[in-house]
């Protein structure tokens, strides 16, 4: 009975109609009953919480062990991981916007095209000059010094495609010789072979790639033992001899002699003999002693007397780099007064440029006349659409009204480059073209070869504008080539954009220059900074170091500068994105 009474009292304490009948009891009853969910809810949120808050950790903890491990091998800057890593910042939130998820894939699809370009070399072609993708066999344009593959390592290097990168190391280690009897072109050889190695060494810091340039840069400096000083054109690698080709009458072309500058230069800082840097510099000096206002020179120099020839004044084919350098050495010393007279020349070579501007009838496209004597020729080549980026880049050097001026006028040259590529069936850029009244554009050589210099001066644009109408042009520019030039062996130029049928070349400089400044269009811009960094004209970049007034007088300068440079590029290691 007990155990039947204990039970009866017991059960009532769960009857509803107990707390009916006592409303204080109940009132308490529901009291306990919120606290106890508040109690549990809150808990449970707790460990939730924290238990999301250890997998954020985890995660931290892996990305920093990561960058610790890309740092230690040299493959990451400092700075690019931690922006897309940090604690919900903007830059955080900023790298997984729309905009830099649609960057990402643009990126890769460049990406793949170079794997797709490099493999093909690698398969049919390895150690020759260039690839011809249709009867997949290699040529030897160059001498057989490995042009593409040299003008292949930053690519391969800044995109992070470390095995492909690491095949050619041990090609050049092992393979790579320059004593070659071939009649090499001074301006071809210093642009691919000597800027190729020397902005490998900069990237890396491998010694390797120095010694190698110091070697070929050794082969080609009897080119400048002239009276004036300017240089001959083509020289044997093997037994010297250099001279001028038949065809220029014994002179030397302008862009051939003053385009070796910025390699020269960065020759002589990183290895301490001032004489690459005195040879070059000399050429800039003779040319200034008779200086024209306007800042144009002729295609045509005596080397002998240092005087120019009459002939056509052009910033395309055979004019295009000298103005190109005047500019770029000023940045590569950081515009210290040891280069003032390279920028000083470029701003008068710009007051000649903008004389040669016309416009078009009926849509106003902006061009670049070229000039023979007093007589104007209302033709422009694809290869002097590397002016507006050169304009862009240029422009932050003047005043804030001047500096508009230029930037506008790049704007406008860059609109008329991208129809160049817009007005023909391909979608690709003939070789020039000509403007005749009432009449916008009309190719004139319909071959198309991979160029670059519209796509490079879209990227200059970008960086300097943040403008991403920029990229949608170089985006469809890219898609272009991949429908018609893409090939299952490689790509290959065009020999008429208007019927689209297909050459037989795949040139080293689409590796180097056209996929490198499509990849670096959809990069952020700590990949290669403007601020550090300056392109050769085969958009090999090279780092730059800050001249002083003395820079380079004595051996000893260059010494301190190498050893800065090289603290530098350890201290910020590679130009890898996440992939």
């Amino acid at each position: 009975m007990a155990r039947s009474r204990s039970s009866s009292t017991t059960f009532r304490y769960i009857n509803p109609a107990y707390y009916l009948k006592r409303p204080k009891r109940l009132a308490l009853l529901f009291i306990v009953f919120v606290f106890a969910t508040f109690f549990f809810w809150d808990r449970q949120t707790l460990v939730r919480d924290h238990q999301e808050e250890i997998s954020k950790l985890n995660d931290e903890v892996m990305k920093l062990r990561n960058l610790l491990e890309d740092l230690k091998n040299g493959r990451v800057m400092p700075g690019e991981k931690m922006k897309s890593s940090g604690k919900g910042g903007h830059a955080a939130k900023n790298m997984d916007s729309p905009d830099n998820i649609l960057d990402a894939q643009r990126r890769e699809k460049v990406k793949d095209a170079m794997l797709h370009a490099w493999s093909s070399y690698e398969k049919y072609a390895w150690g020759h000059d260039e690839l011809q993708p249709q009867s997949k066999n290699g040529v030897d344009s160059f001498g057989g010094l490995g042009a593409t593959l040299i003008d292949s390592l930053d690519t391969l290097y800044i995109m992070g495609l470390d095995e492909q990168f690491q095949r050619a190391r041990e090609w050049v280690v092992n393979s790579l010789d320059f004593n070659k009897n071939y009649d090499a072109s001074v301006f071809e050889t210093t642009i691919r072979v000597v800027g190729g190695l020397l902005s490998t060494y900069d990237l890396s810091g491998d010694k390797l790639f120095l010694d190698k340039a110091q070697d070929i840069a050794d082969r080609l400096l009897p080119a400048w033992n002239t009276e004036s000083g300017i240089p001959y054109n083509t020289i044997n690698l093997a037994h010297g001899n250099p001279h001028n080709p038949g065809w220029t009458g014994g002179d030397s072309i302008l862009a051939d002699s003053g385009t070796e500058q910025l390699e020269f230069i960065a020759l002589s800082q990183r290895t301490g003999d001032p004489k690459y840097q005195q040879k070059v510099e000399n050429v800039i000096l003779e040319l200034n002693k008779t200086f024209p206002e306007d800042g144009l020179l002729p295609i045509y120099i005596n080397p002998h007397k240092g005087t120019t020839s009459y002939s056509t004044i052009t910033f395309g084919a055979m004019g295009d780099s000298f103005y190109e350098y005047l500019l770029k050495v000023w940045i590569q010393g950081n515009r210290t007064a040891a280069v003032s007279h390279y920028r000083k020349m470029w701003e008068t070579s710009m007051k000649g440029l903008l004389s040669l501007v016309r416009r078009t009838t009926p849509s106003s496209f902006a061009y670049i006349c070229e000039k023979m004597g007093s007589s104007l020729n209302d033709k422009m080549d694809e290869l002097a659409c590397f002016a507006p980026g050169m304009l862009a880049l240029g422009s932050s050097g003047y005043s804030p009204n001047e500096a508009q001026k230029f930037l506008s006028l790049a704007e406008e040259l860059a609109w008329t480059c991208y129809n160049f590529y817009q007005s023909t069936p391909t979608k690709l850029a003939g070789e020039n073209y000509f403007f005749n009244a009432g009449q916008d554009m009309s190719v004139g050589t319909s071959w198309n070869i991979l160029r670059p210099e519209t796509v490079e001066s879209l990227f200059y644009l970008w960086r300097l504008t943040g403008n991403k109408t920029y990229q949608e042009w170089g985006w469809n520019i890219f898609q272009a080539f991949e429908k018609n030039s893409r090939i299952e062996s490689g790509y290959v130029g065009l020999k008429d954009v208007n019927t689209g049928v297909k050459d037989n070349m795949m040139q080293s400089f689409f590796l180097a220059e056209t996929l490198k400044y499509l990849y670096l269009l959809f990069s952020p811009s700590s990949v290669i900074s403007l601020d550090e960094w300056v392109f050769n004209t085969e958009a090999h970049p090279i780092k730059i170091v800050t001249r002083n007034d003395h820079a380079m007088s004595s051996g000893g300068s260059g010494g301190r500068q190498e050893s800065d440079r090289q603290s530098r590029t350890r201290k910020e290691g590679r130009f890898r994105i996440n992939h």
